[in-house]
């Protein structure tokens, strides 16, 4: 039966209450021009037809550094043997337990010959299960070796319940550094003395200028547990010790703060090496840091490394980690979120 001209429709689906609409369709129009992008980020391929959007916790576990993890980030070396460290290592350590990151302390010197400042390190409870390492320099291991005393890096590690070491190879640092220490023997030496002897995981890294191709065929070879870009491009402890240096030197060795290897040159430095050297590679993760600015940067180099890796950021998680826990969390809560859209909608231009 056909309807009538004079007969009106009257729609039977349910009326859908959107009181934001009027607001939200008004900033639209305040917001609209300065919405305008004037680039595009071209790392990546934008598919948004694909996916739902991801649900909490969608990143899968993975196992590294001998742990499951929950999310692909490492709190990067930082701090201790200060009077706010204590806050910051126990937040940072906090949110490692409660998002499966990992973590690696700022320097453990002080605490070889005395437990001082124990308390400002001391975060296994909080941290949990996560992966934990204490973190030496490579002037520090050098004496130890020398001196026969190797035994208090045992003890360190025990004291903390690390599950590892981290050993920062820094020579610009201590070169620059006032009160800096001179290296007697070159420390692909020492990094070969102390692994004859060490019962316990080691993970070499720079501090900031990150590592160079045959420096990076070395260690690729050696059977560390894990590589530390600590590439250029974040913080770099070559130029901070420079600034803590009278005007001359800062004159005339400011130069050498920008001497290095960006993140993003390691990735690709390391896969051509991973090709190259074949079977030879025994060393096979890494913690791709320096310069990580977002969680984008870190997804797009993660998935871009051949070998199995994290990301890592030090100055961005240390900025939210000097006050309450609820500000730091937020601040990983939402990068974990950005990696769970970029896993689901994003995929990488190799």
């Amino acid at each position: 039966m056909s309807r009538q001209p004079d007969q009106k429709v009257v729609s039977t689906m349910p009326f859908t209450d959107d009181p934001t609409a009027s607001s939200r369709k008004q900033d639209h129009i305040e917001l609209a021009f300065k919405s305008q992008i004037a680039r595009t980020d071209t790392r990546f391929d934008y598919e948004p037809l694909l996916s739902a959007h991801p649900k909490r916790g969608s990143l899968p576990a993975f196992p590294f550094l001998g742990k499951t993890m929950k999310a692909p980030l490492w709190v990067s070396s930082m701090t201790g043997g200060t009077g706010v460290a204590a806050t910051i290592n126990a937040n940072l350590a906090r949110a490692c337990g409660e998002f499966g990151m990992g973590m690696g302390l700022g320097s453990c010197r002080q605490l070889l010959r005395s437990d001082e400042y124990l308390k400002d390190f001391d975060v296994r409870h909080l941290i949990g299960d996560a992966p934990l390492y204490a973190n030496l320099g490579i002037a520090q291991v050098e004496q130890l070796l020398d001196s026969k005393e190797t035994f208090l890096i045992d003890n360190l590690l025990e004291k903390l319940k690390a599950d590892g070491l981290i050993l920062h190879i820094n020579p610009l640092q201590e070169w620059l550094q006032p009160e800096g220490d001179r290296f007697k023997y070159p420390p692909i030496e020492t990094i070969m003395r102390l692994m004859d002897g060490a019962s316990y995981p080691i993970i070499v890294k720079e501090v900031g200028q990150g590592f160079g191709y045959q420096s990076l065929k070395t260690l690729l070879q050696l059977p560390i547990e894990a590589l530390d870009f600590a590439a250029n491009g974040g913080t770099n402890f070559a130029k901070l010790e420079l600034l803590r240096s009278d005007e001359s030197k800062q004159m005339i060795y400011e130069p050498l703060a920008f001497v290095g290897h960006s993140a993003e040159e390691m990735t690709d430095m390391t896969n051509r090496l991973v090709e190259e050297l074949g079977d030879k590679v025994r060393c096979k993760q890494i913690i791709i840091s320096g310069g990580i600015k977002t969680f984008l940067d870190g997804y797009y180099l993660t998935e871009k490394c051949d070998l199995p890796c994290i990301y890592g950021q030090a100055s961005g998680f240390l900025k939210h980690a000097m006050g309450d826990y609820e500000t730091l969390r937020t601040y990983v809560d939402t990068q974990i979120q950005g990696l769970e859209l970029a896993n689901a909608y994003l995929t990488v231009r190799k």
